[in-house]
């Protein structure tokens, strides 16, 4: 269907997600563009639209709560932006698709639902939207793709990329939100900065968190920053705010931020895998720590350019080596997050429970076949940095479809001696 022009955006830029949405829409009744705040949810849905309703709109909430059946009339595909405004509404597009399952009727934009709304399972299909990857900014070209290091055919990898360690740190600062990326410097800094109060100020109570200080729960997402790329546990990144705010929030107030924060789509977290090789031994289980955004982590801890390449960084939650490597790890988490949902895949990360073995993600396909991905912070992989791909090759062996180390440095190419993918993370793509 051809969406009406009036609602249609000039200047848009199709995403990654474009793709995946016109091959599911047309055969699901309705769809959830699910993510975080700005990262372009209603953008990406107007394409579609034919009727709109935008229930953050006071007039139009009032309409939608006295009857939420009314958003359902109109030239299909309709639009429910912002859904959650009236949860009701949930509950009439479930019924609708229960009476009349056609293919490309609804959109909605928002958060997922909470636990007191019907899940919509098999009536509504999610799809993810996150924050703009280096070849959707424009700011490289991709000349390997995932889903070829992805499939059962031999991979020659090649390419070359001109960022380097300073671009990188320029780009994690910079944020993939597509409406800050005309934004440098001080405005931008002041813009994430209101965009984190707005999460704690408004959204996080707007969802179901009543907190009672504010201060508590951005002292809590400043510790669970700082803890970005790494498995620390919760109590653990609970009694780090003691260390940032004024007090440590309880156990029983600090446990709703996460259901929250999570619905919203601020913490990205990636699982722990847990496949069915009993050989692997006993596997960490805690989730890696990711916000959606690895801007909003820099932000919340206060790093500038200058500290990140000094090696400087927030020492709150212990880690191995820098809070760049760990910032740049964020960027290649959503880098991967991204094309593995593009090409039907999921993306975990491997830890043995001793950690004597890790891999930094697991990319698995719908056969259980997986790529294994290590993320360097360096020009070139050392021999050190191919120990655990080679330890997870011998323990699955043709379970394993290969191996990629994403890195900062400027060639792809394929090692000789071992046929491990060298990959600029600026050279990578769906």
């Amino acid at each position: 269907m051809t969406p009406k022009a009036s609602f249609r955006q000039t200047g848009y830029v199709r995403r990654i997600v474009d793709d995946e949405l016109d091959s599911l829409f047309p055969h699901l009744p309705a769809i959830l563009i699910d993510g975080p705040k700005g990262v372009g949810k209603t953008s990406t849905a107007l394409q579609r639209a034919n009727t709109v309703h935008r229930l953050h709109r006071p007039q139009e909430r009032a309409i939608a709560e006295a009857d939420p059946e009314l958003v359902l009339i109109g030239p299909t595909p309709t639009l429910i932006d912002e859904w959650q405004y009236v949860p009701s509404v949930w509950d009439a597009v479930k019924t609708s698709v229960d009476e009349n399952p056609t293919g490309g009727r609804f959109l909605l934009t928002g958060s997922m639902p909470s636990a007191g709304t019907h899940s919509g399972a098999g009536r509504i299909t999610s799809v993810r939207l996150r924050p703009l990857t280096l070849p959707e900014r424009g700011v490289s070209i991709a000349t390997v793709s995932l889903g070829t290091l992805l499939s059962d055919s031999a991979v020659s990898v090649s390419g070359h990329c001109n960022l380097g360690l300073g671009d990188y740190t320029d780009l994690i600062l910079a944020s993939g939100l597509p409406g800050l990326q005309h934004l440098s410097g001080v405005p931008l800094e002041k813009q994430l900065n209101s965009y984190l109060a707005r999460i704690v100020d408004t959204d996080m109570p707007e969802a179901g968190s009543m907190h009672r200080k504010p201060a508590s729960v951005m002292a809590w997402l400043r510790a669970y920053a700082a803890a970005t790329a790494t498995t620390a546990s919760w109590e653990t990144i609970r009694s780090a705010t003691a260390a940032i705010g004024d007090a440590t929030p309880t156990r029983k107030s600090s446990a709703p931020y996460i259901d929250v924060l999570t619905r919203l789509r601020i913490l990205d977290e990636v699982a722990a895998w847990q496949p069915g090789h009993s050989h692997l031994g006993p596997l960490r289980q805690t989730p890696k720590h990711f916000l959606a955004d690895p801007a909003l982590a820099a932000r919340l801890t206060r790093m500038t350019k200058g500290k990140l390449l000094r090696g400087e960084g927030d020492l709150t939650i212990p880690r191995d080596g820098t809070y760049l490597g760990a910032l740049f790890e964020s960027l290649a988490a959503l880098s991967l997050l991204v094309f593995a949902e593009a090409n039907g895949a999921s993306v975990y990360y491997l830890r043995t429970s001793r950690g004597n073995h890790e891999v930094d993600f697991i990319v698995e396909r719908a056969d259980g076949r997986v790529l294994a991905v290590e993320v360097k912070l360096a020009n070139a992989p050392l021999t050190s940095d191919t120990r655990h791909l080679a330890w997870l090759r011998d323990v699955i062996g043709d379970d394993l479809i290969g191996s990629v180390i994403l890195n900062t440095g400027n060639t792809a190419y394929s090692r000789p001696q071992d046929g491990i993918s060298v990959v600029p993370l600026g050279l990578l793509g769906p």
